[in-house]
């Protein structure tokens, strides 16, 4: 097995990449499925119309069919923009496209979630905060988006680890994590099977450590709720 420890150091130089990939798609989904959750529960038709586009748009297609489109396809885009505008040839990260393309695809389970959790905060409680006067912006933060956590750390939950498993899709469009590492070494030493076994556990450990996480978190937003 002193093949496996060689490539023990590029396979978690892999892996500290995949957890930067998760950890910065989660940002950009939190942002766009609150902006969804919102504006699914507007009074606008249009912004109703598009959020239910994007959710619609996004849970019909596979993801990895949207990852080489949006990698691809924008490589295109951009370089026939570039061409118009007399730029040089751009070469489009990978690291940025896999990045924006889970935090876009996971946007959409993210409003779902979200828009559950703000449906499922009492009405009494926030007419108390517009009657003590604090102002839309105040009523929010102050108590439906507190309230809106409880309620949606499930889906959060589920949404995150399913989102941490997704980033595997990014060695397809040749960014260095560790499914891709996993590949080079495995090819390196005919022994694929192994060093996917191993990827497969540092798997379960990141996804171990967020359960940890989320139960902290449900604990912590339900202070006070299960001794009532």
């Amino acid at each position: 097995m002193s093949y496996v420890i060689d490539y023990i150091p590029l396979i978690l130089k892999g892996m500290l990449l995949t957890i930067e990939v998760a950890l910065l798609s989660l940002f950009i989904s939190v942002v766009l499925g609150m902006i969804g959750a919102l504006a699914k529960l507007s009074k606008s038709r249009i912004a109703q119309g598009l959020a239910g586009i994007y959710t619609t748009f996004i849970r019909g297609i596979p993801d990895l069919v949207l990852m080489t489109l949006i990698f691809f396809g924008g490589q295109i885009l951009v370089n026939n923009i570039g061409e118009k505008l007399g730029w040089e040839y751009i070469d489009v990260s990978p690291f940025l496209a896999g990045v924006l393309t889970i935090g876009f695809i996971f946007g959409a389970y993210f409003a779902e979630s979200f828009r559950a959790g703000i449906l499922a905060v009492a009405r009494g409680e926030i007419e108390a905060g517009y009657a003590f006067g604090m102002t839309p912006v105040q009523v929010f933060f102050r108590i439906t988006f507190p309230a809106m956590v409880r309620h949606a750390l499930p889906g959060i939950g589920n949404n995150w680890l399913v989102m941490v498993k997704t980033t595997a899709l990014v060695s397809v469009i040749g960014l260095q994590d560790m499914v891709y590492n996993a590949g080079l070494a495995g090819g390196s030493t005919r022994k694929p099977f192994t060093f996917y076994c191993v990827v497969a556990f540092l798997f379960l450990v990141i996804t171990g450590f967020s359960d940890v996480g989320m139960r902290w978190l449900d604990k912590r937003y339900s202070v006070g709720v299960r001794k009532a």
